[in-house]
């Protein structure tokens, strides 16, 4: 086929089929391999440049005169290492693998930074065919790519892991929401450890551990109440035995660490971590929360769970400060300051009690009434100090001698009274001839001496079910013991029915 001669429609035609001279061959492939994008070079089987493109002094940044035709391939390969493009040992690997007639690739780092992915591909003759491909922005889309990855993923599990954060947050809130409105429904101490016990155990799983609060003389802490299977309550231990009330901050004990065991442990109790917590309230400490964590918890667990108890030993604190203070403001609204026994507004509000039970149909109940004799001369000639040594040593006799279901009273100056619930009036006068005589044996002290002798009057008086009030009803006792003041003092004389 000649340039002159048309080509038949159909028929397969290559730059090969036509009748150009080999000059004419090379300069065509040559202008083909121009318009690509990659360089390229040809080399013969024994390392020779036969051909390449221009592309290839862009694409390498090379000079004109670094390649042409005839250049040697160990030459080429010499002045790359020299560029930094591969290490010794990297161009070793190159000459090897030329040399063994398969296709390979490996990329070239220039000296500007590009990254040049190089392709070798042997042909039939023995040569190879180079191909070189700036894949710069390729390969930083990539590793931006990846980057962007990895940072979305960073991101996802910053975010997880927050999530996870605020919803056991909010579950803290919760629980802790929980146990402050049980323990502000508490109306007793007795009650709140109960509730503190329960609530600890759950929302604490596995742990166990005891609350001790200061007793009143503030020299030691008595055991309130405890938790789990491993608890160690002591019926009391001294402040200085703990860290955490030596250090006022919160203690926690890790064995794998620079730790010292408390001394309040028990002996023989396995020394695993723990906190100990001051229940601190209003700037006082109250107490001391004991928590031991379960033997399998994980270090972050146990981080996690003594933030939490210190939280709940918070709560704990304050619920106990106002139970105390609640505690003390009825007790003095309800009780003698002088005497500890229950005052006159209590004693009346009992028998309205017990009378309203009675008419229901309950067993009624006795009263005594009775007072010091003489105890207006008792106090001209002894002093006020003598005599409320006296009535303080009349209450103790009180609490001692009579039943533990009777309400006894200060209801005035040196007057007592006393109900005795479910008791008719003869029960009620054994106990109150009872008295009489534990008075009239008590032997007061000062230190001035022995003090005279005291005694008692008093009346009984007694209601089953009838319709007397309780104001009437301490007026028949009042009145009985006008009756055994006037028939000699030191007596205990029973309500007449005439006079009811």
């Amino acid at each position: 086929m000649t340039k002159s001669e048309t080509i038949k429609e159909g028929a397969p035609v290559s730059w090969q089929d036509t009748s150009l001279g080999e000059t004419d061959q090379v300069q065509l492939a040559t202008q083909i391999m121009n318009i690509m994008e990659q360089g390229i070079i040809l080399w013969s089987a024994d390392g020779v440049c036969q051909l390449h493109n221009s592309r290839v002094f862009d694409v390498l940044e090379l000079d004109p005169s670094a390649l042409g035709i005839g250049t040697s391939r160990a030459d080429f390969l010499a002045a790359a290492l020299a560029r930094g493009e591969f290490d010794a040992a990297q161009l070793a690997e190159h000459k090897r693998r030329f040399n063994t007639h398969v296709a390979f690739q490996f990329d070239r780092i220039l000296p500007s930074g590009n990254i040049v992915a190089t392709y070798a591909r042997p042909m039939r003759e023995g040569g190879y065919v180079v191909t070189f491909t700036d894949v710069t922005k390729a390969r930083k889309s990539i590793s931006e790519l990846a980057s962007a990855k990895q940072a979305a993923e960073e991101a996802q599990a910053k975010a997880h892991t927050i999530l996870i954060e605020e919803r056991s947050r909010r579950a803290e809130a919760r629980a802790l929401t929980d146990l402050d409105e049980w323990l502000q429904s508490c109306k007793s101490l007795d009650e709140l450890f109960k509730i503190v016990a329960k609530f600890m155990a759950f929302l604490l799983p596995g742990s166990s551990g005891e609350l001790y609060l200061y007793s009143n003389s503030r020299d030691v802490l008595d055991g309130a109440c405890d938790w789990g299977k491993n608890s160690g309550l002591s019926d009391n231990v001294t402040p200085d035995s703990c860290w955490s009330l030596r250090r006022g901050r919160a203690y926690e004990f890790n064995p794998d660490a620079l730790c010292f065991p408390c001394d309040h442990i028990a002996a023989g109790r396995e020394m695993g971590d723990y906190v100990c917590i001051p229940v601190i309230a209003h700037g006082d400490t109250v107490g001391l929360l004991h928590i031991h964590f379960a033997a399998k918890s994980s270090r972050a667990d146990i981080k996690s769970l003594g933030r939490f108890a210190t939280r709940s030993a918070e709560h704990i604190s304050m619920a106990i400060a106002n139970v105390k203070l609640r505690d003390e403001l009825h007790s003095q609204s309800i009780r003698d300051p002088l005497t500890g026994l229950y005052n006159r507004r209590y004693f009346m509000e009992a028998m309205r009690r017990e009378t309203a039970a009675a008419v229901r149909g309950g067993k009624g109940y006795g009263l005594i009434s009775f007072d010091a004799d003489k105890f207006k001369t008792f106090n001209d000639n002894h002093g006020h100090e003598a005599g409320d040594m006296v009535l303080r040593e009349l209450a103790d006799r009180m609490r001692t001698e009579m039943p533990d279901n009777a309400v006894c009273a200060r209801v005035g100056g040196e007057e007592f009274a006393v109900l005795l619930p479910k008791s008719d009036l003869g029960e009620s006068m054994k106990q109150a001839e009872k008295l009489r005589k534990a008075v009239e044996a008590m032997e007061v002290r000062t230190t001035f001496g022995l003090l005279p002798r005291v005694t008692i009057s008093s009346g009984v008086v007694s209601h089953m079910g009838d319709s007397t009030s309780p104001s009437a009803l301490l007026k028949l006792a009042d009145e009985a013991l006008y009756v055994a003041k006037s028939g000699g003092r030191n007596r205990v004389e029973a309500s007449k029915p005439a006079t009811r």
